[in-house]
Order: C-alpha cells, then structure tokens, then sequence
C-alpha cells in the first residue's frame, strides 16, 4: 500500500510519514502490522472525541438511512445542519447570530475574507506575520509566511501584516481597512497566545476605524482552550467568526459565522458565496452530535486540568517552555534537529507527535479531548524517554 501511495497520491513533502492505517479507534490509531499508536495529534486537532466516537458514527449512520446529498447550499432546509447552526447561535454572542457552512477552513476563511469586503466596501485585508489561514489562493494571500506563497504570487492585492502582539502595529488599521484576520491563538507560528489584552486592542481599534475584526477559530475552537471558542478566553468578540477541523469529529467541514443583517449581504448580489457541498446533511449530523457532546458534558472545562498534568510531566532540561493553552500545547526544545529526533523517536515508540507549520522547534500536542488522564501518562513518559536518548546522543556528541 506504501507504495502506491507514493505512486497514485499526490505528496506535499518530501518524507511522508507513511504509516499504513488498519484502524482507529478512541485515543489509538493502529498500523495493518496490528502496533497500536496512541494519538497526541487528533488529525491536528480535527477528531475532537476521538477515533470512531460512537455518538458520532451512530448520528452519521442514522442520517446517512434518512438521505445525503440532495441540493446545493442554502436551497432546502435540511434538519441536520439547521439544528447544528440553531444549538451553535445558542452558544455564541447575539452579535454571532447567523452559519455559512462550507467545506473546509480555508473556504470558510475565504468566505469571510469576501464577506468582510462586501460590509465595508473597501479592500485592504490586514494579516499577521507567520499567521496560517488556509491555503487556497485568498487564503494564502493572508498567510503570513513568505517561504510558502511566493511561488505562486500573484495574489489577492492590498494585503498588509503586522506582528501578533505588537499593540503599535494597530495603526495599519484605517479607514481604508476592509478587516484584520487573526488567530485567536496563533498556531503554525507556535501556539501563541495574545498577551496585555491585545485582542481587546485589536476591536477597540476596529471599532474606531469601522474594519470587521475576523478571528480564526478553526484550530483553537470547539473546546480545545477551555472555552468552546478561543476568543473567549480573551475579551474581544469578532464580527466574523471562522471555523473549522474540531467542529465535524473528524468529518471535512468549516463554517464562517457574522450577524444576520452582514449575512443579508451575500445575496446582493445574487449568489454571493455559493458552494454544493456546504452544509451536506451528513456532515451536519456529525457536527451536531460533536456539538451536543462537547456542551452536555464537561470535556471542555475538562482540557484545563488535562493542561495541568501535560505540564506537570513534561518537565525535561531539553523543554524550553510549553506553550498553549487547554489541549493545544507546543512542548519547545532548543533546535529543530531536537524537535525531530523527538517526534520521529516517538512513532517508533508508539505515540503520535506532530510538527507545527512555521515553527521548527515546536512538538506538537493536540489530542483528543476525550484523552484519558492514564494515556496522558503513558505519552508523557514515551515524550521523556525520547528526550533522555536525545540528550545521550546530544551529550556523546560534546
């Protein structure tokens, strides 16, 4: 199978980690050799409850016996995804009042991209260095990372960036500002949290200016902070609202969410963002059984005290820091050669790391949110194992 992967699936790498799945289930993926795996990564952060949740698969196999695929998005009132975005609005702000669902996050990010324009009549987009927002081509256009788009400029025109956390980099917000997009917590540049209430800085400054301040929950949402969104933890609420990965259990899914009268203003003209697939009632049902089981339990206040055992463990002379918050925690070491050694030793071992996109230091964490205090400690020790034969081979080196 490994090799007609490589022959017949288009790569993006160079070194494609190439585990050949068999299965997958709970905290665990497993290889067709029968090893078992256990997952610190979640899919980056896409499969919120798990491997094969059974409130999940048992809301997809139900809807899946009713109907699928039967009209483009927005034409027939669907149950699944009207009672997703109704229990969703229920949640959020009133301002956040009105769902677009689309199919992945960088359409969801384009979509609000457009939207943010069409509100305000102007064209400057604001972005952040090292900010990650997808990767389509309006989306790349606010991807704060040189390296990665300059191969296929030109893109989107009057896109301007500033540096996450740099309150003095707010004056490039004008009134020729259409929105300023950001993470509510950065993560390819590292899992970085906005500090000295720079998010309230952000919308005070928005406000005064009349931009659409646009915060990216896609990574941080759906309960992986300790809120069910990101912003919360921060004091700012957004104007436009994308998201995205957790929301579906592991099901490809986005969504961006703004007021209803903004909503209004994709059907003039006519067909303002349109999509097929957006909304499709399977993955609905699948979001809608996420949703209700991430607000009828206490797995979201629950990522705190995981964060608190994450942090109590991974203490190592190589771990610089642990950034994050919740369950998106970024364990740091020195160089990118540790990092490396680190996540690779760790699939030998048994445990699912991860890398982050622009940051080569960085070990990614992202597990499940139902992970199990036991699993916790069974991965944090195989970390710490990997981390002492790093630090022999490093120290033998000397």
């Amino acid at each position: 199978m490994k090799d007609d992967f490589l022959k017949y699936q288009a790569q993006t790498s160079p070194y494609p980690l190439g585990m050949e799945v068999s299965h997958a289930i709970g905290s665990y993926i497993y290889d067709n050799k029968g090893k078992s795996y256990l997952d610190f990564v979640a899919g980056v952060s896409a499969c919120t409850l798990g491997h094969q949740n059974k409130r999940v698969n048992d809301a997809i196999k139900a809807q899946l016996d009713k109907y699928s695929h039967v009209m483009v998005y927005g034409e027939y009132a669907q149950q699944p995804s009207v009672d997703f975005c109704k229990l969703l609005v229920q949640h959020l702000p009133e301002s956040l009042n009105q769902v677009y669902l689309v199919n992945s996050g960088t359409e969801a990010t384009e979509g609000a991209l457009k939207l943010a324009r069409r509100i305000t009549g102007r064209s400057q987009l604001i972005s952040c260095h090292n900010a990650y927002h997808g990767n389509t081509m309006g989306s790349m256009s606010v991807m704060g990372f040189e390296e990665r788009k300059q191969v296929f400029r030109p893109l989107i025109p009057d896109v301007d960036f500033i540096t996450f956390n740099n309150e003095a980099d707010l004056e490039k917000i004008t009134s020729k500002t259409a929105g300023i997009i950001l993470e509510s917590i950065q993560g390819g540049a590292g899992f970085i949290e906005p500090k000295d209430d720079f998010l309230i800085k952000v919308r005070k400054r928005c406000d005064e200016m009349g931009a659409m301040l646009i915060i990216d929950e896609i990574q941080p949402g759906f309960g992986r902070t300790g809120k069910l969104f990101g912003f919360e933890n921060y004091g700012a609420v957004p104007d436009i609202m994308i998201i995205g990965k957790g929301m579906g259990g592991g099901m490809p899914v986005g969504g961006f969410v703004a007021s209803k009268e903004r909503m209004e203003l994709l059907t003039n003209p006519k067909l303002g963002h349109i999509t097929t697939f957006g909304g499709h009632p399977v993955i609905a049902a699948a979001c809608l059984a996420t949703l209700q089981a991430l607000t009828e339990t206490t797995l979201i206040p629950d990522t705190l005290e995981k964060e608190k055992l994450f942090r109590s463990l991974l203490v190592h002379p190589l771990i610089k820091e642990v950034r994050g918050r919740g369950l998106m925690l970024a364990p740091m070491t020195e160089s990118a050669d540790i990092t490396n050694q680190v996540i690779l030793k760790c699939q030998d071992k048994g445990l699912i790391l991860f890398w982050l996109l622009f940051e080569p230091c960085a070990i990614r964490i992202t597990p499940p949110l139902t992970i199990s205090e036991n699993e916790i400690r069974e991965g944090c020790k195989i970390i710490l194992e990997a981390l002492d034969e790093v630090a022999q081979i490093k120290a033998s080196n000397c």
